[in-house]
């Protein structure tokens, strides 16, 4: 079953610039959410909680 982000609240970063090449983020228990700010009713990219930490900690290195 896919986590339902109906009633997600998507976020941007506090570094989001007004030149259309951002994502938005959004949380529920277990899973995250990415979307495109220039299309976002075009879908989203969905991964585990765990996947997403691990991919956060990869990009501060």
């Amino acid at each position: 079953m896919a986590p339902d982000f109906t009633t997600g609240r998507f976020k941007t970063s506090g570094y989001t610039q007004d030149n259309g090449t951002c994502v938005e983020v959004a949380v529920v228990p277990g899973f995250f959410a990415v979307r495109d700010t220039k299309n976002r009713a075009g879908g989203l990219v969905v991964v585990s909680a765990r996947s997403f930490g691990a991919l956060l900690a990869r990009l501060k290195v």
